[in-house]
C-alpha cells in the first residue's frame, strides 16, 4: 500500500523504478529528491528517508551531503543522516532571499571541489530538496549551473526539466517569481557575483484596471528568510483614484470575461496611465471617462476599484532587505457573515537587480520602478491559479533607504565566499513541523469568515490543516526519476540493499509509527558520523 500511495503522490513524476525513490540526477554531481520523512503517515507517500539514506550510501558512501531549503521543517533531525546537512530555509512556493544565493552555491562548489582530491570509488554529489523536489531545489540547482559551471539560464532551466519532469507534465521551475531569480543569478554571474543589500522603501502603488474589493499588501523576508512579514496593508484612505470606470462592474458580461482572463484593453490604452500616475500630478484635475471628478480620494465606503489607482502609505513602509513582494488578494461580501474569495496572485522583485545594480558596478539606482501584468504573477500555492482578474497591470515605485546614523548600515556589499574560505549556513526551521513561514501561504479561493483570525476557514473544506497542505499533490505533479546519464532506470531495489553502517534490523511499524505522533516519532538515529 505504501509504495502505491508513493506512486500516486509523485503523480506525473516519474519515480526511479527499481530504488522505488522520487529522486533525480540533475548532473552526474546533484541530485534533486522530494523531502523525505521518517514518520508517519507520511512516510507512506513520501521518500522513506531510512531508504532514501540506504540509496545515497550504497551510490556515493560518504560522498554526499544535503542542502535542504525548507522553512516549514525538514521533518527529520540531522542526525538522521549523519549531520551532512546544510541548511537554508526560505517559505515554499518564493524565491530565495538573494544574499543566500551566493552562500548555498558556494558551499555546494566548496564541497564537491573537496572531493576532487579524493580517490575513492564513490562519486561526491550535492543533494538538495524541498518540499517537491521542484521549485526551490530547482531553482538553486539552476542557479548552481549557471553560476558555477558556467551555463546559460535557458539551458540549465531545460536540463532539470528534462530530468525531473515526465513530458508533457510543464517545467521543472515554474513559478514566475522563481524563474525571475534565475534571471537574477544570470545577472549578478556575469557582473562578478557581488550583491548589494539595501533597505528599501515603497512609495507608492500604482494599479490599472483595478477591481472592487481588492486588498493590496506589501511583504519582505524576515529572520534569514525563514519567514515573511506582512509589512503594510493599504487601507481604503490610502488609496487615490485618478480613474474612475472600474473594470468589472459592467455586470454579467464582466464577470465571465474576467474570469476567462480577459482584460480591458480599451480602458487601458485610453487611461494615459504613465502619465496620469505620475506622483506630481496627484492633485491636478484629470478627465475621467465617466464625467465625474477625476482625482477623488477613497476614504469612506468599501474598497473601491478605478481603471487608474494610487496606492500612498499614510506611514512610511521600509523593508529590511531588497526582496520585495507584492499580494493581492479580491473579495466579495456574501451573506451571513462570511465573503468570497475571487482572486488570489503576487509577486516578488529585487530593488538591486530592478535598479540595474549588476550593469552598474554594483551601483544601483537609488529609486526605480517595477511594473507587471496580472497574468505574469504568481499564482496560488506555486500555480498559475489566480482565480478572477483582479487587476490589469501594477507598478511598485520605490527607493533606497538611507537611515539616519546610528540606525543601520545604508548598504551591505556582500561577495561570494572564495573557494578556500568558510561558508555559514542558518538557523534550520524546527524540524518537527508546526512552522509559520508566511502570511499568505494557505491564500485559495472560496468561502471565509469576515474574521481575519479564521482566514484559514471555509464552509466547503472545513479547517485548513498542515497535514492537508503536506499531501497536496499540485506541488508534487510530473516529477520522474533519472540517473547520472538521464537513464531512468538505475538498476536499484533499496529494499534489498544492506546497512552499510552497523547492522540495525529494520524499524517496525510501530517503532516508527509511534502512535501517529509525528512531531517526536522518527527513524532510529544513524549517529552523527560525517
Amino acid at each position: 500500500m505504501a509504495p502505491l500511495l508513493r506512486q500516486i503522490v509523485a503523480g506525473p513524476r516519474s519515480r526511479h523504478p527499481e530504488a522505488g525513490l522520487d529522486l533525480c540526477y540533475v548532473t552526474p554531481f546533484i541530485i534533486a529528491t522530494s523531502g523525505p520523512s521518517g514518520t508517519y503517515p507520511q512516510r507512506a507517500y513520501r521518500n522513506p528517508l531510512d531508504q532514501l539514506v540506504k540509496f545515497l550510501d550504497y551510490k556515493h558512501g560518504e560522498e554526499w551531503k544535503i542542502w535542504e531549503f525548507r522553512a516549514e521543517g525538514t521533518g527529520y533531525p540531522d542526525s538522521e543522516v549523519y549531520g551532512r546537512i546544510r541548511h537554508y530555509p526560505w517559505p515554499d512556493h518564493h524565491p530565495p532571499p538573494f544574499r543566500l544565493v551566493g552562500l548555498i552555491v558556494a558551499g555546494m562548489r566548496n564541497w564537491l571541489l573537496e572531493g576532487e582530491g579524493k580517490k575513492g570509488e564513490k562519486d561526491r554529489v550535492v543533494v538538495v530538496h524541498c518540499k517537491a523536489g521542484k521549485g526551490r531545489s530547482g531553482t538553486m540547482a539552476c542557479s548552481y549551473l549557471i553560476s558555477e559551471c558556467g551555463w546559460k539560464p535557458e539551458e540549465a532551466l531545460a536540463r532539470f526539466t528534462e530530468r525531473r519532469m515526465r513530458p508533457g507534465f510543464g517545467q521543472g521551475v515554474s513559478i514566475p517569481s522563481q524563474l525571475r531569480w534565475v534571471g537574477y543569478v544570470d545577472r549578478w554571474t556575469r557582473a562578478g557575483k557581488v550583491y548589494v543589500e539595501r533597505q528599501i522603501e515603497i512609495l507608492e502603488v500604482h494599479v490599472w484596471g483595478l477591481r472592487d474589493g481588492v486588498k493590496v499588501q506589501v511583504e519582505g523576508y524576515v529572520d534569514e528568510g525563514k519567514k515573511i512579514k506582512l509589512f503594510h496593508v493599504f487601507t481604503k484612505n490610502e488609496r487615490v483614484v485618478v480613474e474612475g470606470n472600474t473594470p468589472g462592474g459592467g455586470g454579467f458580461t464582466d464577470m465571465i470575461s474576467d474570469m476567462a482572463g480577459f482584460q480591458n484593453q480599451g480602458r487601458i490604452a485610453g487611461s494615459r496611465s504613465s502619465d496620469q500616475l505620475d506622483s506630481g500630478n496627484l492633485n491636478k484635475s484629470q478627465p475621467s471617462e465617466s464625467g465625474g471628478s477625476s482625482s477623488t480620494s477613497v476614504d469612506t465606503g468599501a474598497e473601491a476599484g478605478g481603471g487608474a489607482v494610487i496606492f500612498k502609505p499614510s506611514t512610511r513602509v521600509i523593508l529590511p532587505t531588497s526582496d520585495i513582494n507584492i499580494d493581492f488578494e479580491r473579495r466579495n461580501k456574501a451573506s451571513m457573515g462570511w465573503t468570497m474569495v475571487t482572486a488570489v496572485a503576487h509577486v516578488w522583485f529585487n530593488a538591486y537587480f530592478e535598479g540595474n545594480g549588476p550593469e552598474q558596478n554594483g551601483k544601483a539606482d537609488n529609486t526605480g520602478v517595477f511594473e507587471i501584468e496580472w497574468d505574469k504573477m504568481d499564482g496560488i500555492k506555486g500555480s498559475s491559479r489566480k482565480g478572477t482578474r483582479a487587476l490589469d497591470r501594477l507598478a511598485v515605485v520605490w527607493k533606497a533607504y538611507d537611515p539616519e546614523p546610528g540606525q543601520g548600515k545604508k548598504e551591505d556589499i556582500i561577495h561570494e565566499p572564495g573557494v578556500n574560505s568558510t561558508v555559514a549556513d542558518m538557523q534550520p526551521a524546527d524540524w518537527k513541523g508546526g512552522n509559520e513561514p508566511a502570511p499568505g501561504l494557505g491564500h485559495d479561493l472560496g468561502l471565509r469568515t469576515e474574521s481575519p483570525m479564521s482566514a484559514d476557514i471555509s464552509k466547503a473544506s472545513s479547517v485548513k490543516s498542515n497535514e492537508a497542505d503536506d499531501a497536496d499533490a499540485t506541488s508534487v505533479e510530473g516529477v520522474k526519476p533519472s540517473g547520472p546519464s538521464g537513464e531512468e532506470n538505475l538498476d536499484i531495489d533499496v529494499t534489498k540493499l544492506p546497512q552499510p553502517h552497523g547492522n540495525a534490523s529494520e524499524p517496525t511499524l510501530n517503532e516508527l509509527n509511534g502512535g501517529l505522533d509525528t512531531a517526536s516519532a522518527t527513524t532510529p538515529q544513524r549517529g552523527s558520523e560525517v
